[in-house]
């Protein structure tokens, strides 16, 4: 009977092993591909419409570096744009910053909005409601507000408007890391692991159908036959929400060419814990197949209970180091050839650490439904937050 047991279950844990590698040969495969329709892209050089362009930005509290990452939207090499910035308390320290660019780019049209209305729990979309009946222009961008980019990026990111048939513009990106491990965990995750699950599923899927924070790009038009910001109002992935619903019309959702950046706080452990649990809650209820699916790509988890199970045969050995060598190789297709990190090298030993704090997290999100977002806490149901009481 124990014998039998012991079987069962070193057979789960070499499945375990074999679909992980798949997983990690497909992310090789889409990393690939995708450097090769870039260096394409670069080749034939890109029709420019260059149409003007509003650049939405709601802002919450400070963010490290954040004057500098906000002052690279002022550096762009582009023909005609506005920046809006919105922020719902007006006592926000944000504001300041805000203030400083306008005094530094008198010429440049950047407008402050207080936002003082919540339309919903998701405040920074209830700030974007607001926001964007103060936008001139028909061609709208969101970012994150901890988003650092080069002087051509709207150049880049508005590039594939010039096909009709194109409905939002989305952009990887790579972690900055403040000087802490959990900084530096978030930032190994970004570009070596979710990075390469984005260009996975852009692969299996023909196309994404999903927006990243790090830039979403799109029509007033489609906005609005979408039912605006305030569909979504009370959405936690709303950047996922917006392209999703975007893709539904019959539009493709592109992934840019264009690689931005995200400067991290320094996070301790339990904040990172937090922020992690937070974002694997929300892809959970937004993808809830896809994220249950993720246990098959856990490598190294399963490369150590082939061990244990197997008691250190020759086999679970070999699989251990097929997982290894594969897990590095996307490490460095993805997060050094595809987004350009190259200070992922210095802290690239901390992968296995870091994907077995991923399976504790994934383990943890299955188990509860309430996540923290910026000093609040708020109940997730079907994607939709609640906020909590303090």
């Amino acid at each position: 009977m124990i014998h039998s047991i012991v079987r069962v279950v070193q057979i789960i844990v070499a499945f375990g092993l074999a679909s992980s590698s798949f997983y990690y040969l497909l992310c090789l495969w889409s990393a690939v591909n995708f450097l090769r329709e870039r260096k394409a892209a670069s080749d034939a050089g890109a029709e420019e419409s260059l149409p003007p362009v509003t650049i939405l930005k709601p802002l919450k509290g400070t963010d490290p570096e954040i004057y500098e990452s906000l002052r690279s939207h002022c550096l762009q090499d582009y023909p005609e744009y506005e920046i809006i910035f919105g922020v719902n308390d007006p006592n926000d320290p944000a504001i300041k910053r805000v203030q400083e660019l306008q005094a530094e780019f008198p010429s440049r049209r950047i407008q402050l909005i207080v936002c003082p209305k919540i339309l919903g729990a998701n405040v920074k979309v209830s700030n974007l409601a607001q926001m964007v009946s103060e936008a001139h222009y028909d061609h709208l961008i969101v970012n994150d507000s901890d988003i650092r980019v080069e002087p051509d990026y709207l150049r880049r990111v508005t590039a594939p408007f010039a096909d009709s048939r194109t409905g939002m513009v989305t952009c990887l990106y790579r972690g900055v890391p403040g000087a802490t491990l959990g900084s530096r965990l978030e930032a190994l995750g970004i570009s070596t692991d979710f990075c390469a699950s984005v260009l996975a599923a852009r692969q299996l899927e023909g196309a994404i159908r999903f927006g990243l924070g790090s830039t979403v790009a799109f029509r007033r038009a489609e906005l609005e036959k979408i039912g605006g910001f305030t569909s979504f109002v009370d959405h936690l992935a709303d950047d996922y929400e917006l392209g999703k619903r975007i893709a539904a019309l019959g539009l493709t959702v592109k992934l840019s060419e264009v690689v931005v950046e995200t400067y991290l706080p320094s996070y301790r452990l339990q904040e990172f814990f937090a922020h992690q649990l937070r974002w694997a809650r929300g892809i959970r209820d937004a993808r809830a197949g896809g994220y249950l699916g993720l246990v098959f790509t856990f490598g190294i988890m399963w490369a150590l209970l082939a061990l244990a199970a197997s008691r250190g045969a020759l086999w679970a050995w070999s699989g251990l180091a097929l997982t290894l060598f594969l897990r590095f190789a996307v490490a460095l297709i993805v997060g050094w050839e595809v987004l350009q990190d190259h200070p992922l090298l210095k802290d690239a030993w901390l992968i296995p650490l870091r994907d077995l704090l991923a399976v504790v997290v994934w383990i943890a999100s299955l188990g509860g439904h309430t996540v923290t977002w910026r000093g609040d806490r708020f109940q997730l149901q079907d994607g939709k937050l609640t906020r909590i009481p303090p």
